[in-house]
């Protein structure tokens, strides 16, 4: 029989073939290849750019057709829209580094931070306004960019969403879940400023102001503890190792890996 001078007897050898030596497992490789990432970086720098300009224009168009039509919730979306862009500056911020998981958390509680003032305000306002405090009125300007933010920001937040998952960023994806918020928010912008205008039912606009308020806390809290995405992905092992997966790669708390 062959004898290894370090191991002992060889497996297989003296059964009439040469010895077979089993592979060694690949390493665990976390997330993409550094090109990969690099390209990730650059995406969500370039969305969080576009979001912010879109976004200071739309804040300024809501505000100021809010004022005008005294609308708590125009002035409520023209707010979030504030509240977007210090979410995206956070998470430019963050990826202005070249150790940018090194920000992920200071990031994510602005963000949160950012939800809950919205919040705040949007209740006020609206409370305000049930009280009888004023009469929202028709907003033709309001109508139009409720209804062009319904078909601008899904893009946004779907492109955002993508490489910040890919990435491994729950800051970059957090920022995109307050894009989608704002895709929601435009839609109960839309209905609450139409009612108001085809019937006259101005509690409708502070009512739709509280919905975007609820929602604005239910964000802020994901992102205050971090639940807005799993960690990146292992990379697969060798096949020729025949382990099972690692927990990172199939669970994924509360379902962050599903397409919205």
């Amino acid at each position: 029989m062959a004898i290894d001078s370090e191991t002992g007897p060889r497996a297989g050898a003296g059964a009439g073939g040469p010895a077979r030596v089993p592979p060694a497992a690949a390493p665990d490789l976390p997330g993409p290849a550094p090109a990969r990432r690099a390209a990730l970086r650059r995406r969500i720098r370039l969305l969080v750019a576009a979001t912010i300009t879109y976004n200071v224009i739309e804040a300024a168009v809501a505000i100021t057709a809010g004022a005008v039509a005294s609308s708590a919730a125009l002035i409520g979306f023209g707010l979030d829209s504030l509240v977007e862009v210090a979410s995206a500056a956070a998470v430019a911020w963050q990826f202005s580094a070249a150790d940018h998981e090194r920000r992920e958390r200071t990031a994510l509680r602005i963000i949160a931070l950012s939800f809950f003032a919205l919040a705040a305000y949007v209740t006020f306002d609206a409370v305000r306004a049930l009280l009888g405090a004023g009469e929202a009125g028709h907003s033709t300007p309001g109508l139009i960019l409720a209804a062009l933010s319904l078909v601008v920001m899904p893009f946004l937040s779907a492109a955002q969403r993508r490489a910040g998952r890919e990435l491994g960023s729950a800051s970059a994806v957090a920022d995109s879940r307050q894009t989608l918020l704002c895709t929601y928010l435009s839609g109960v912008l839309l209905v609450g400023l139409a009612l108001n205008s085809l019937f006259g039912w101005s509690w409708a606009d502070p009512i739709a102001a509280l919905v975007i308020a609820a929602v604005a806390v239910k964000e802020g809290l994901d992102a205050w503890r971090g639940d807005a995405c799993c960690p990146p992905p292992l990379a697969p092992r060798a096949a020729a190792a025949g382990d099972a997966p690692a927990a990172d790669e199939t669970d994924c708390a509360g379902g962050c890996c599903k397409e919205a």
